[in-house]
């Protein structure tokens, strides 16, 4: 697996990976109906203000991870490539630095997520609730992670 910078060629690909996966997310928290493809998502949320990284799998693209300083804003994985360590390697090659502080928010209900980012040291600190990023018209609580504990 190679995990390299985002092109405009994987464009399609991102596409085709986020609404299969976004799907998911979303039925695992009971919020089917908000779903919104990629080609709106990203203007909607700015995902071309994040960092983007790809993993790549025999020459084809399998999943990505957008983030910042500060958060991980996106992890999107080829369902058919689930639970093969790339969305860990992508968070791995995302995180840098192990001693850098960085927040995720997993949807409530979407206990898969919240597995497999307590699995890689992310620990939750609280939830909050407000309005989905993006689509605005429905409700969400989140759970907050970090992956670092703060200093008392």
């Amino acid at each position: 697996m190679i995990i390299r910078e985002y092109l405009e060629t994987d464009w399609i690909r991102l596409c085709e990976i986020h609404d299969l996966a976004r799907l998911d997310e979303l039925r695992n928290a009971s919020l089917e109906g908000a779903f919104l493809p990629l080609e709106i998502a990203a203007q909607n949320e700015d995902l071309f203000d994040y960092n983007i990284l790809i993993a790549e799998q025999n020459d084809q693209v399998v999943g990505f991870v957008a983030y910042d300083e500060e958060e991980i804003a996106w992890l999107y994985v080829d369902p058919t490539t689930y639970r093969n360590g790339i969305g860990k390697a992508l968070v791995k090659a995302a995180l840098g630095t192990p001693t850098r502080q960085y927040s995720i928010e997993v949807l409530k209900g979407n206990t898969a997520a919240l597995a497999f980012y307590k699995s890689l040291g992310f620990i939750e600190v609280g939830t909050a609730s407000g309005v989905m990023p993006g689509n605005e018209e429905y409700a969400v609580t989140v759970y907050q992670l970090n992956n670092v504990q703060p200093a008392d």
